[in-house]
């Protein structure tokens, strides 16, 4: 392992102009590692306990973080073991949405900070996967088979986190399994009928516990919202998608 001032005088090389190509074959250091570094200069530290395995269990360290991490699991997340008994959480994110990627890495990075943040590419979108033998103690919605076929209900001390940072959880929700789109409609105006367009919020899920748990956040937050149909909730009311955009916004 490369200490910290090796990484710190490998990045200053980047910063003077230098390729990743060049400043690998001067150094003798991978690319793989170089790139990684300019990610995370410091070293892990596998060493540190998980919060939620001690005699008392404490929230995860930036609950911001994980508010809005939750919200990514429930939408397009999974946690899958290993023979080793790791479990790696995998949260699928579409290539069309390169912010999104990034802030679920850091959201990944910001709860377990002492595991390694990965992307796996797949064809449309990337992986963000991180393995621990901790992660059923973040998500204890973990299970076998799908979401919608199981009970999905938050334990107490997640539902404090979500309590306290409800906005964090929407927007997990929403760049997992919601959007903003511009719908229409026509009006008469002046005699005539004429197009009619606004911005509308959708959230779409199989599972009614988790719809249960978006709407209870936007009841939090003094959004109003319309169940669609089973599987989707609407917000179209002007001040209601004016406080999404603030506090939410489109994919990007």
């Amino acid at each position: 392992m490369y200490d910290l001032e090796t990484r710190k005088r490998t990045l200053a090389l980047l910063d003077q102009g230098f390729s990743q190509n060049a400043v690998s074959r001067r150094t003798g250091i991978s690319r793989a590692a170089i790139r990684s570094w300019r990610v995370r200069t410091e070293p892990l530290d596998r060493s540190a306990p998980c919060p939620r395995c001690g005699d008392t269990p404490l929230a995860p360290q930036d609950p911001v973080a994980y508010s809005y991490l939750l919200g990514l699991y429930l939408g397009d997340g999974c946690i899958s073991a290993d023979r080793r008994g790791v479990y790696c959480l995998r949260i699928a994110c579409a290539d069309a949405w390169p912010g999104l990627i990034d802030a679920c890495a850091a959201a990944v990075l910001k709860v377990r900070p002492t595991n390694k943040v990965c992307r796996v590419a797949r064809p449309g979108c990337q992986y963000v996967t991180c393995s621990s033998k901790h992660w059923p103690c973040f998500f204890p919605q973990h299970g076998p088979g799908k979401k919608h076929d199981r009970e999905i209900v938050l334990e107490p001390w997640q539902r404090t986190v979500v309590d306290a940072h409800p906005w964090d959880f929407v927007r997990g929700l929403i760049h997992s399994d919601g959007c903003r789109i511009t719908n229409w409609t026509t009006r008469r105006i002046g005699g005539a009928l004429r197009r009619y367009e606004y911005p509308r919020y959708f959230f779409t899920n199989l599972s009614t516990d988790i719809l249960a748990l978006f709407t209870g956040a936007l009841d939090l937050v003094g959004v109003e919202w319309k169940q669609a149909n089973s599987r989707n909730i609407s917000v179209a009311r002007r001040a209601s998608v004016a406080l999404m955009d603030a506090h939410v916004g489109p994919k990007y």
